[in-house]
């Protein structure tokens, strides 16, 4: 029998529970998961690539069938390289529909053999994003329920808030 492989990429910067509202519902499509942690030179990223791939590592280290990988260049090289069919991807509203459409666009056109598949957030969590977590951080906001524990202490340790860790 033929194991469906996928690839969930993205920066996880820091890591959501949008985004393990997305890997919950892959994990009932594919045999595996690869969660690759993209490098990304053209962002501006609050934690390195190595935090980040601990970060989730730990986040998701209960989750059978799910490894935690980071990449550089090419999804679709490194999706190819993976053996994976499919590359998931989380919509939560429809202003990610144009972006998201645009890479499936060129991912196709680099790569037709690689299929994408698009799963909408659940509605407690379509306005959750990376930048809106480290927006609310930065000002001493409150991301309980938004992120895992150890991303909101991580987060809380980075900003040097470490004493308002697990006040609110």
């Amino acid at each position: 029998m033929k194991v469906k492989v996928a690839v969930y990429p993205g920066t996880f910067d820091p890591i959501t529970n949008g985004h393990l509202d997305i890997l919950a519902r892959a994990e009932k499509i594919f045999d595996r998961i690869i969660i690759g942690v993209a490098e990304q030179h053209n962002k501006d990223t609050l934690f390195d690539l190595e935090e980040r791939v601990e970060m989730v590592c730990k986040v998701v280290s209960e989750r059978p069938g799910v490894t935690v990988e980071s990449f550089s260049g090419l999804l679709v090289n490194y999706v190819r390289k993976k053996k994976a069919c499919t590359i998931v991807r989380g919509l939560r509203a429809v202003s990610d529909f144009e972006y998201e459409y645009q890479m499936y666009l060129t991912n196709k056109k680099l790569n037709e053999n690689i299929e994408t598949i698009f799963l909408m957030s659940s509605s407690e969590y379509a306005f959750i994003s990376s930048s809106i977590i480290k927006q609310l951080v930065s000002l001493g906001g409150c991301v309980k329920g938004l992120v895992p524990p150890e991303v909101e202490m991580a987060l809380f340790e980075k900003y040097r808030f470490p004493e308002m860790w697990g006040k609110f």
